[in-house]
C-alpha cells in the first residue's frame, strides 16, 4: 500500500517508517496536518497514519479537509497518547477510522496494516466496479440518444436540444436556426434498390450532413424515417443561406444513383428552413412546424431545392 505517515516526532517518525516499510509498504512523509493535507492531494494514499497532536494544523483538522477534499473513502488512522473514550469519539468525528496508543506496539500495528491491506484491496475494487459502471452507464446514455442506422443524433435527443436552445436563445436573443431535409423519392428508391442498399444511402447522407455542419454546438439529427434535421445557433441568415445550399449540394454530389427519381439519376434532397430568435411563449414545435412547412415547399416546388420561411413567430 502507499502509506502517508505523519508525525512531528522525527524518532517516532522514523521507527514507523522502518518499520512499515520492512513490511513492504510505500511510504509518503510528512511532519504536521497542513503537510498531509498537501501530501494527500498530491499522492492520493491508500491508508493516511498520523499523529493528533502536532504544530501548524492538528490532526484533527488535518482530518477534515482530507475528508472534504477526498473523492473516494481512504482510512485514517490517529497515532496519539491520549486515549480516553472523549479523545477517541472526537477523532472519528473529524473523519479518522482507527486509533493507536503511542508508543506503538509493532505486533498491534503489524495486525492493523494486514487489516487495512485488506480494505485497500477491496477499496480498490469497489472503485474500479464503480468506474466500469459509470462508463457503462455513460455509454447506455450515448446509445439511448444515438440513432441505430447512422450514428447519428436521434429524434430523442434533437427534442431535448431543441427545447434547450430555444430557452438559451431566448435569454441571449441569438437566432435558432432549424432546416429540415428529405431524401426526395426514397421509397421508390427503397422498393428499386431494396432495403438494405436504401439503408446505405441514408447512412451516407447522415455522413454527408455531418461534413457542413462542423461547429461544436450544431446538431445534425435523424428526424425519422428518410428526414433529417441539423440546428445551429447565432448564424446569420445569408451564412444560413449558403449552409442550405451546401447541404443540398453535398449530398447530390455523392451522385448515389436512383434510376427511380423524376428530377435526378442521382439521391437529392429537398430542404426547409427556418429562422429566428425564440420569443417568450416559443415553443421547440413553432420552429418544427415552420420548418417542416418550408420543407413542403421546397417539395411543392419541385424537389431538390431550397426553400427559406418567410413567417415569424409571435411574440409572446
Amino acid at each position: 500500500m502507499k502509506v502517508l505517515l505523519v508525525d512531528d516526532s522525527l524518532v517516532d517518525r522514523m521507527i514507523l517508517e522502518s518499520f512499515l516499510q520492512d513490511l513492504g509498504h510505500e511510504l509518503v512523509i510528512g511532519e504536521n496536518g497542513a503537510q498531509a493535507v498537501e501530501l494527500y492531494k498530491e499522492h492520493s494514499p491508500d491508508l493516511v497514519i498520523m499523529d493528533e497532536v502536532m504544530p501548524v494544523m492538528k490532526g484533527q483538522d488535518a482530518a477534515r479537509k482530507i475528508r472534504e477534499i477526498e473523492d473516494n473513502w481512504t482510512p485514517i488512522i490517529f497515532l496519539s497518547a491520549c486515549f480516553s473514550a472523549e479523545d477517541i469519539a472526537a477523532g472519528i468525528e473529524a473523519g479518522a477510522d482507527d486509533y493507536l496508543a503511542k508508543p506503538i506496539d509493532h505486533k498491534t500495528l503489524s495486525a492493523k496494516m494486514m487489516a487495512m491491506q485488506r480494505i485497500a484491496t477491496m477499496r480498490s475494487k469497489l472503485i474500479q466496479i464503480t468506474r466500469d459502471y459509470e462508463e457503462a452507464n455513460e455509454h447506455l446514455k450515448k446509445l439511448v440518444d444515438i440513432d441505430g442506422l447512422t450514428g447519428i443524433a436521434n429524434r430523442r435527443y434533437l427534442d431535448r436540444y431543441l427545447a434547450h436552445e430555444v430557452a438559451r436563445c431566448q435569454r441571449s436573443a441569438q437566432s435558432l436556426t432549424v432546416i429540415m431535409c428529405d431524401v426526395d423519392h426514397f421509397k421508390a428508391y427503397n422498393d428499386f434498390y431494396g432495403h438494405l442498399q436504401g439503408d446505405d444511402c441514408l447512412k451516407s447522407v447522415a455522413n454527408a450532413l455531418g461534413t457542413v455542419s462542423r461547429r461544436t454546438t450544431d446538431l445534425v439529427a435523424r428526424y425519422g424515417g428518410e428526414e433529417f434535421a441539423v440546428m445551429m445557433v447565432g448564424v446569420e441568415q445569408e451564412d444560413v443561406r449558403a449552409i442550405a445550399e451546401s447541404i443540398r449540394s453535398v449530398v447530390m454530389d455523392l451522385a448515389i444513383p436512383h434510376a427511380k427519381s423524376s428530377i435526378a439519376d442521382v439521391v437529392t434532397l429537398s430542404v426547409g428552413v427556418f429562422v429566428d430568435v425564440p420569443k417568450i411563449g416559443t415553443t421547440p414545435s413553432d420552429f418544427l412546424k415552420r420548418a417542416d412547412a418550408a420543407l413542403y415547399q421546397a417539395k411543392q416546388s419541385g424537389r431538390n431545392r431550397v426553400h427559406f420561411s418567410e413567417d415569424f413567430l409571435p411574440e409572446g
